[in-house]
């Protein structure tokens, strides 16, 4: 994330954005939100995400998280109890889609970013919420990070951290 600040100040936007991209990765791997709260910059992460990104919505999570739209410290969720393992994997395809139901992104902003038809991301997003067991989006984030399917949740992290 410094890498990123310190590039974006000599005015590299290439280098700006593979310093991101790696960061993004390092953190979708390991959960770690710190260096996101320790140095904000989400002009960075904004600018960032209207590129091609494999992070988009852990990317869209952190944005928010540092604009206060995120559950804080102050409001930990609590620990959600063991989740049932799914009855049916996921395909590849429909991984790639869940990866875009945190963000604020809509289904014909998925299938841009996919580079598939709008339908394509329906049908996905149907067999998503029936083998997750869901009924809404929002339901079907938490359950699939309950499940260790996304990145933990920022809010989550956080509070681990501070306590």
């Amino acid at each position: 994330m410094l890498e990123a600040i310190a590039r974006d100040a000599l005015g590299d936007p290439d280098a700006v954005d593979a310093a991101l991209e790696r960061a993004l990765d390092l953190s979708e791997r390991s959960g770690d939100l710190t260096p996101y709260l320790l140095y904000p910059a989400s002009g960075l992460l904004e600018h960032h995400a209207r590129h091609r990104t494999a992070h988009a919505a852990l990317a869209a999570e952190i944005r928010g998280l540092l604009a206060g739209t995120q559950t804080g410290p102050q409001h930990p969720v609590p620990p959600p109890s063991r989740p049932e393992p799914l009855l049916e994997p996921l395909s590849d395809s429909e991984i790639r889609v869940l990866r875009y139901l945190p963000t604020h992104l809509t289904g014909p902003e998925f299938a841009g970013e996919l580079c598939v038809s709008h339908n394509t991301v329906r049908t996905h997003m149907r067999h998503l919420y029936a083998k997750l067991g869901t009924r809404r989006r929002a339901e079907a984030v938490a359950r699939a990070r309950a499940l260790g399917l996304l990145a933990p949740s920022p809010h989550r992290s956080q509070a681990t951290r501070l306590d």
